[in-house]
């Protein structure tokens, strides 16, 4: 899709990805609230609420007003979490939940990044505790996402230490720029919410993915990409399966043999020739 190889002699580069709608289909932190329900975090009461969020948010229609209501909303749901228990629930459902719902065409933009010599830097507005594991499963080399506090007992406090949204999304990529020599100029960013707009500003190569209206307003007006997702598949349905040891090995023995065997033949026609 990008065709372009990287040119090693030349500064470092990364692409940014958001996550929700841009390499998956849903709201990942949504995604995992009957889960929660099932460890006994949440109520059913709770569980209805995040399902009408999540239509909401697939609907396009959250914008910053509704997106900060989320986040207090959220905030306040969490507090008391054991922070190890979400982290353990969200292992145990992740390939369950995310691996169906991660856009084909964006697992193979992270794969031509990759293969080009960029870093994947996942940007995300969800908890590091969801993201994390997630950019992960993706490949991705970092991942920038909110965090809350936890308290000496482990536990969310209900308060916020960072919040990947908006303009702090763009500061986080300009600190990793510094820190990690990505010329900015050449870098790559992708995002479906006009939320995202300082993070695409601040590349030189943005994309809009599935975006919403004001987004694909803007990106028409100042000549931007507009990219469109649809195709979730499972990553293991779309990358050959790795060869297991037995095989490699049992082919490697089987190929030394061949090799002896003509070796073998070989030997005995000089023989008889002669």
């Amino acid at each position: 899709m990008l065709g372009l190889v990287e040119n090693h002699s030349l500064p470092r580069t990364a692409a940014f990805f958001d996550l929700d709608k841009t390499v998956i289909a849903k709201s990942s932190t949504l995604t995992f609230s009957k889960s929660f329900y099932q460890g006994g975090l949440i109520n059913r009461r709770a569980v209805l609420r995040t399902a009408y969020a999540q239509f909401v948010f697939l609907a396009g229609g959250a914008d910053h007003d509704q997106m900060e209501r989320m986040r207090e909303y959220l905030s306040a749901l969490c507090r008391g979490w054991n922070v190890q228990q979400v982290k353990e629930i969200v292992a145990e459902t992740l390939h369950d939940l995310i691996d169906p719902i991660i856009y084909d065409e964006a697992a193979s933009l992270i794969e031509e990044h990759h293969t080009a010599g960029r870093d994947v830097v996942i940007v995300s507005t969800s908890g590091a505790e969801v993201v994390e594991p997630i950019g992960e499963l993706l490949g991705a080399d970092r991942v920038v996402a909110t965090r809350m506090v936890v308290g000496d007992d482990g536990c969310f406090t209900g308060e916020v230490e960072y919040y990947a949204y908006g303009p702090t999304k763009a500061e986080a990529i300009k600190d990793l720029a510094r820190s990690e020599g990505y010329d900015l100029d050449r870098c790559f960013a992708y995002s479906d919410s006009a939320t995202d707009l300082p993070m695409l500003d601040s590349v030189g190569h943005p994309f809009a993915v599935n975006p919403d209206r004001a987004l694909r307003k803007e990106a028409l007006a100042r000549e931007w990409p507009i990219l469109d997702f649809h195709r979730p598949v499972r990553l293991k349905q779309r990358l050959p399966a790795p060869p297991r040891p037995a095989l490699v090995a049992a082919a490697a023995v089987g190929a030394a043999a061949a090799t002896a065997g003509l070796v073998w033949l070989a030997t005995r026609r000089r023989a008889a020739a002669g």
